[in-house]
């Protein structure tokens, strides 16, 4: 089998050694080594490591006072963190439609979501490409809204030369199958000192000092041995993104031309680092979306759905008191994309080989 992902991180072998040999495994100076490293990547004034891509939201989102009676636009084609952070807050959710070439917020259909009671425009950049800035940043400017970017899967993207993350307040999920990854983790970055400052409490029960507690907060914390994790992957994460944009390239061309499948493609002025390589496949394909899935499982070539339903649609969110009633209907593009899109292997670890593979076993399970 040929998978969606593979975590290699025997590279961090020596300093998790070293941590463990310190004797002090909590938030400490390897935290703050890699937050400083992280920033330098982003090019921001600060990064608050969390333990978690969700916590980074729920954060984020605290931090700039979101709470009940507050609405808060995002995307319905996404993972269901996104979602979970604003419910946590007391929030309420707005949704707007994507569009089908950045599968991130549609500036018209953002606009029209936004209303009286909104305070942050959340954006999700998807796939390794960030969404519309120079469209959305301008849109939250003019409402008076706070941009927190849910950035977890646009570690290293950029638009026009400027980093996810850089935007407002970027959120990064660290997890296990990320360009980088922590195994667990999060990250909060942003330029505004004294709102670090206040994320950082946040993350600490609110305390500054031992027994002084200045707000309400929670352990949001990242340990020292999963930064230790970490740090390694920033050194190479040039070489990471340079070997996900060649089979990226190599599975474009060879699938080009395939009946019934759309290639995706970096939009201009946009550095896509493929997180995933997400296809369409089209109501006239020979297999439907989820027919291909079994197939390709089938022939030894895994894959993934990266999202099967609009995330208010599924069972456990509807009648939800902070989500207004909604239809995927409503939002006819990212209902499309959660009938068609899916993700393809194009992780570092690929040999010439298998991506061949990949290539020859999706034409011909489609019929080229």
């Amino acid at each position: 089998m040929i998978p969606i992902a593979v975590v290699d991180v025997r590279e961090s072998e020596s300093l998790v050694i070293e941590v463990l040999r310190s004797g002090s495994l909590a938030q400490g100076p390897m935290v703050e080594r890699f937050e400083e490293a992280f920033a330098r990547v982003t090019g921001t004034k600060h990064a608050v490591a969390v333990h978690s891509g969700t916590t980074a939201l729920v954060a984020a989102l605290q931090a700039v006072g979101v709470g009940a009676g507050d609405e808060v636009v995002t995307s319905p084609f996404a993972f269901v963190a996104t979602l979970n952070a604003i419910l946590w807050t007391g929030a309420t959710v707005r949704f707007a439609d994507v569009t089908a070439e950045d599968f991130a917020l549609d500036p018209t259909s953002t606009r029209k979501a936004i209303g009286p009671r909104t305070k942050v425009l959340l954006p999700g950049h998807l796939f390794g490409q960030t969404a519309d800035m120079g469209e959305l940043l301008p849109l939250a400017e003019e409402h008076g809204l706070h941009l927190v970017e849910d950035a977890g899967q646009a570690f290293g993207a950029a638009f026009h030369g400027k980093q996810a993350g850089s935007f407002g307040i970027g959120c990064f999920s660290l997890y296990a199958t990320k360009n980088v990854t922590t195994g667990e983790g999060g990250m909060i970055t942003c330029d505004d000192p004294a709102l670090a400052d206040r994320l950082r409490l946040v993350r600490n029960q609110g305390m500054r000092a031992a027994g002084a507690y200045e707000l309400p907060g929670l352990n949001y914390r990242m340990s020292d041995l999963h930064a230790a994790v970490g740090i390694p992957q920033l050194a190479r994460l040039d070489e990471t993104v340079a070997a996900r944009r060649h089979n990226a390239r190599q599975l474009t061309t060879g699938l080009a031309g395939t009946p019934g499948l759309t290639v995706p493609k970096p939009l201009p002025g946009r550095d896509h680092v493929w997180h995933q390589y997400t296809v369409l496949i089209g109501k006239h394909a020979m297999l439907s979306r989820d027919e291909l899935v079994a197939e390709l499982d089938a022939r030894g070539v895994g894959t993934g759905v990266y999202y099967p339903k609009l995330v208010f649609d599924h069972e456990g969110f509807r009648g939800h008191p902070q989500i207004p009633e909604a239809d995927p209907a409503d939002f006819p593009v990212a209902a499309k994309l959660a009938e068609q899109a899916l993700s393809l292997p194009v992780h570092p670890a690929l040999t010439e080989s298998d991506v061949d593979t990949v290539v020859r076993e999706v034409r011909d399970a489609l019929g080229a």
